[in-house]
């Protein structure tokens, strides 16, 4: 019940224009056929007639006949028009529409530029500007701080090893040519011998330095 005296929509106006439209089309489509329907009667009236030898009869007819033609011509014409008028009233709907999409846009665009302060969004930007250079400037110093330890940590571990290396293969290249020492806080006779003999010069740690490619 509250349906019927709903207000009308603009859409439902153009639905039932577009219904009324079509039916106007329908109607004149089913006139042309019937004036078609009576013209070859009509023609075939006048055959007929002109064979009877009825000449009055075959100009009354002819006449009628060029009115109906003409009719019939008149329907093309109405139904262009009808045509026309069915797209004009789509066109105009679609930029109704249009016009009620950007007139949306517009006052939502309204709604938040008053909302929005231009000063308090730059500054906004500007600190998150500041801040993220500051963030990307930390975090270079504390990779560039990391880098110099692992770096470093590396050197020395890689230094130890070989000094460990060189110092292992001297062990054992002049192992064989050490005696048992004197026990610490003990004096042997012959211990200044013994120790002297187990004294490795200076000459000879390098030349096992060398060797191994250690300047």
């Amino acid at each position: 019940m509250a349906s019927l005296f709903k207000k009308k929509t603009v859409d439902d106006i153009i639905k039932e224009q577009g219904r009324e439209l079509r039916g106007t089309q329908r109607q004149i489509t089913r006139d042309r056929a019937a004036l078609e329907k009576q013209e070859k009667q009509m023609e075939a009236e006048i055959k007929k007639m002109a064979k009877s030898g009825n000449r009055e009869a075959c100009k009354i007819l002819a006449k009628q006949l060029v009115q109906l033609r003409k009719q019939k011509n008149r329907t093309y014409a109405v139904s262009s028009k009808v045509t026309s008028m069915s797209t004009q009233t789509k066109v105009m709907n679609s930029q109704m529409k249009m016009a009620g999409a950007m007139s949306t846009t517009a006052k939502t665009m309204q709604a938040v530029n008053k909302k929005m302060d231009p000063q308090k969004t730059l500054k906004t930007m500007q600190d998150f500007q500041k801040e993220n250079m500051k963030m990307g400037m930390t975090e270079e110093m504390i990779n560039d701080t990391l880098d110099d330890i692992f770096d470093e940590s590396g050197d020395e571990e890689e230094s130890q090893d070989i000094v460990n290396q060189v110092l292992d293969e001297i062990g054992i290249e002049i192992s064989g040519k050490m005696v048992r020492a004197p026990a610490a806080g003990k004096s042997l006779p012959g211990a200044a011998a013994s120790s002297k003999s187990a004294t490795i010069s200076d000459e000879e740690i390098e030349r096992q330095l060398k060797a191994l490619g250690v300047d």
